[in-house]
């Protein structure tokens, strides 16, 4: 393929999400003789969404059809404009996590995979959503313009890419200038895609916001030798991880659910609410340690090293989400209880709003910063699965989960207020397991954490405790 074109290019992408992504279909656009599948007023895959909604909803589809005098033409166009203006208001994560009501009946529009294979029903229904890839889209109802690829789940646009071939002297930083100088960011889908991705065969790069030439790319690559940029595949495309991991049905699916979110603007601030999406080694770490706690169940620990700039607290939000509903294969839960050990007011609010838009429901997270008997009641109690608490009351937590065998937790450090290279990290992550790291001569003491890594030090491995720093 070392001769691969463009077009080429899209279409070896396409062809593997079809047969090996679990994808249900490819679809090619064709400016000249639009599709009538998809409708560009309200950029919406239309012949996807109803087909399903006939495929998971059809009793719950057939009231609203009769609320619309049972005519299904007019109830058709009823719903598309009351998701398309839903969208609008609430952005497409939302719509796709918990739905639309129009005439008092509610319609899913996507249904994820349940943390545990406790329901069968919620398994099947995840199984009918549909994704597709449409190449060369035409998505402007006034233009001829197309993009490489759009991907939609269950015909709503979740994400654009462009493609150029490095190979023969495109590069992502032409796809980048292409988004910047050649793509309305107040065109409908393009404002209700949750992400852009730029790509060429070597490198790749995100947004989640288009603003002209104000964009703003975010690497998404997987690094390499500790530097930029991504490692060799011996087989096939460097960038391959995005279409064979990322895209990939299930990872997909996951993360829209499950990491994607928006930060509020400041207060007082006109700025928009800023749609946050992983970047790549954030994505790639939470993954690997719940996939590890899942399997070695509780009473390892884990230690990741981040650079300032990086998103430790969402990694952390994200982290802290999963670990609380991780269900091993026998559909057990794998910790009783997540301990967040921050002295950040900023991440308790941040975690509180974060998972908040993930369940919808109040109390999953709890701050502890009055007495031992409020941490002791949480640590014990049925309703909160995360707890916020300080430096200085984590000899209390091991103390309390040292008097409770029975019970498994996962205590994630946030170390992001003081350096990597301190003395007090370093002796965490001899707690950890970790050899390296040595202490910077003019990092100044930490009396909490030294008092952390002391009482972790003493204690040695819990079986019933796992450390995530």
């Amino acid at each position: 393929m070392s001769n691969l074109d463009e077009a080429a290019f899209e279409q070896f992408i396409c062809d593997w999400l079809v047969g090996s992504g679990g994808y249900d279909a490819v679809k090619i656009g064709n400016p000249k003789d639009p599709q009538p599948d998809f409708d560009t007023i309200r950029a919406l895959d239309t012949a996807e969404l109803f087909r399903f909604i006939g495929a998971t909803q059809s009793a719950e589809w057939d009231k609203l059809v009769t609320l619309y005098g049972g005519d299904i033409t007019k109830a058709q166009k009823g719903f598309a404009d009351r998701l398309a203006k839903a969208m609008d208001a609430r952005g497409t994560v939302d719509v796709l996590r918990h739905g639309v009501v129009d005439l008092g009946q509610t319609i899913r529009l996507a249904f994820f995979r349940p943390a545990s294979g406790l329901s069968p029903e919620l398994i099947e229904r995840y199984g009918k959503n549909r994704l597709t890839v449409t190449r060369q889209l035409p998505y402007d109802p006034i233009s001829t313009k197309t993009l490489d690829l759009c991907l939609f789940v269950n015909g709503v646009p979740v994400a654009t890419a462009e493609l150029k071939n490095g190979l023969t002297g495109q590069t992502v930083a032409q796809a980048i200038e292409q988004y910047r100088t050649d793509r309305d960011p107040k065109n409908t889908l393009l404002k209700r895609a949750v992400v852009h991705f730029a790509v060429d065969t070597e490198q790749a790069a995100m947004t989640t916001r288009l603003a002209g030439k104000s964009t703003r790319f975010l690497p998404f690559n997987r690094g390499h030798e500790l530097g930029a940029g991504n490692p060799a595949n011996p087989n096939g495309h460097r960038t391959a991880y995005l279409w064979e991991r990322v895209w990939q049905r299930d990872a997909w699916l996951d993360l829209l659910n499950r990491f994607v979110h928006t930060e509020p603007a400041p207060k007082g601030s006109k700025q928009a609410p800023t749609t946050i999406f992983p970047r790549f080694h954030q994505w790639d770490a939470v993954l690997a340690m719940t996939a590890a706690a899942r399997e070695n169940g509780a009473g390892d620990d884990y230690l990741v090293q981040h650079s300032a700039g990086s998103g430790k607290s969402n990694t952390i939000a994200w982290l802290a989400h999963r670990l609380s509903s991780l269900h091993n294969e026998a559909d057990k839960k794998v910790f009783d209880k997540v301990v967040v050990i921050t002295d950040r007011r900023v991440l308790d609010q941040q975690l509180q709003d974060t998972i908040y838009q993930f369940e919808h429901v109040h109390g999953v997270v709890q701050r502890i910063d009055e007495d031992s008997t409020q941490l002791a009641e949480a640590l014990t109690g049925q309703q909160a699965r995360i707890i916020i608490t300080t430096l200085q009351k984590f000899p209390y937590v091991t103390d309390k989960i040292d008097s409770l065998p029975d019970r498994t937790y996962a205590v994630i450090v946030d170390e992001a207020h003081s350096s990597q290279t301190g003395e007090s990290a370093t002796k965490l992550k001899e707690v950890l397991g970790s050899s390296d790291g040595a202490a910077a001569p003019d990092e100044p003491p930490n009396p909490a954490e030294d008092a952390l890594a002391a009482a972790a030090a003493a204690r040695g491995s819990q079986p019933n405790l796992s450390f995530f720093a």
